[in-house]
C-alpha cells in the first residue's frame, strides 16, 4: 500500500454520522449552514463545516487559500503533498 493509500484508509470517507465522535462529545464537522460548508481535498466529497473545521483546527493555508480537513488524518496528508490535494479543489 502507498503512502497515499495509506494516509486516506484511516480517514473518514464518509458523509453519515460519526456515532464514535458523537460518543465523545465531538462536534460532527460534517454538517453545517450551507454557506458554510465545502468539501475536504483529501477525502474528495466529504462535506466540511469551515467554521467546525477553523474551531478544531483542522485547516491549512497553501499558495493564499485555505483548505479544511473532515478529520484529523487528512491535514498531515495534505502537508506531504499541498499541491497534489489543493488541485483536488480546482
Amino acid at each position: 500500500m502507498t503512502n497515499d493509500l495509506q494516509a486516506t484508509a484511516s480517514c473518514c470517507s464518509t458523509a453519515a454520522p460519526n456515532p464514535a465522535a458523537a460518543a465523545a462529545g465531538r462536534e460532527n464537522l460534517l454538517g453545517g449552514a450551507s454557506d458554510d460548508l465545502t468539501t475536504c481535498p483529501v477525502m474528495v466529497g466529504s462535506r466540511v463545516s469551515k467554521q467546525a473545521a477553523v474551531a478544531a483546527g483542522l485547516y491549512r493555508d497553501h499558495e493564499g487559500e485555505r483548505y479544511y480537513f473532515c478529520c484529523a488524518g487528512c491535514g498531515p496528508a495534505f502537508d506531504s503533498n499541498p499541491a497534489k490535494y489543493a488541485a483536488n479543489m480546482a
